[in-house]
């Protein structure tokens, strides 16, 4: 039995994000960087696509996600966009493209829109990015937090660390989220804190939470797609599932083509394409005519 569900029939919105939260229904969402992967992500009826800027730790290659420029991130976005027609769709702010100034955030902002086909805008940060966020929305534009472990963050928080494990961290955490609601926020991105601390937060707001690596009692969950579908190497986060292991099955198929190659056993008279007999037997005769001359 295929475990791919049925399409929506509407495009899904902040709205409809909003109304599963007021359901207590879970939200969904992955993240994608290319147009095949957002196309299998709506297909498979995920709620929410995050283009993230963690494409360049997992597409570029890059040790962190600071290097990763809006040119990137709109090269990416455009790609998704194309694939996805109903998921909601979020861009994620790269590093220095909101913390200069409020002007150059709304501007930056309006480009995932206009350019980049995106339905909304995520910014890291807390009480310090209110009002880059309060002019965005201000410009009609959703926006998505995220707080707690915060990559962008990652020289100054030491390196990838669970956050607010004290008492003054999570109280911080608290004020951060409200902050952020107040200031406009459609969803917020709790990342890698302790778990009963993301549900205070959870139930203390009325707009959903989407948790990463911040447990079971957020409004929705999101991963990395390459993590759960075991196309990473190295270290894997403890909160992330596994779900396959397509690494794995591409080296293996890779490895088949090439010992074939290397074998002879491709291609075979299968994957040839037939030239017409008639067309074969002129060109002969055209050659050996020159070779006489």
């Amino acid at each position: 039995m295929s475990t791919v569900s049925a399409l929506p029939q509407r495009k899904i919105t902040l709205l409809t994000l909003q109304a599963k939260k007021d359901r207590g229904e879970p939200i969904t969402m992955l993240t994608a960087y290319d147009f095949p992967t957002a196309r299998a992500l709506d297909r498979a009826g995920v709620d929410s696509i995050l283009v993230g800027d963690s494409l360049g730790m997992v597409v570029l290659g890059y040790d962190t996600t600071i290097p990763v420029t809006m040119e990137d991130m709109l090269h990416h976005a455009r790609a998704v966009s194309r694939g996805a027609k109903i998921a909601h769709l979020i861009g994620d702010m790269p590093f220095m493209s909101y913390q200069t100034s409020v002007e150059d955030a709304v501007r930056n902002a309006g480009r995932f829109l206009k350019d980049g086909g995106m339905n909304a805008v995520k910014l890291e940060g807390g009480r310090e990015i209110v009002p880059a966020v309060r002019a965005i929305v201000a410009a009609g534009i959703p926006v998505v937090g995220h707080i707690g472990l915060t990559p962008q963050k990652v020289n100054q928080l030491g390196g990838f660390r669970t956050q607010g494990k004290s008492a003054a961290a999570a109280r911080t955490l608290i004020e951060d989220a409200h902050a952020l609601q107040d200031a406009g926020c459609h969803l917020l991105v709790l990342e890698a804190i302790p778990d009963r601390l993301a549900a205070l937060i959870t139930q203390r707001l009325a707009i959903p939470t989407i948790g990463i690596g911040a447990g079971a009692a957020c409004g929705g969950q999101v991963l990395v797609t390459h993590d759960l579908l075991g196309m990473t190497d190295g270290f894997t986060p403890k909160f992330v599932k596994r779900y396959a292991n397509l690494g794995e099955e591409i080296a293996r198929g890779v490895g088949a083509y090439v010992e074939d190659v290397s074998s002879g056993r491709f291609p075979e008279a299968i994957h040839a394409q037939p030239l017409d007999e008639d067309v074969f037997r002129a060109l002969t005769r055209e050659s050996d005519f020159r070779i006489a001359r």
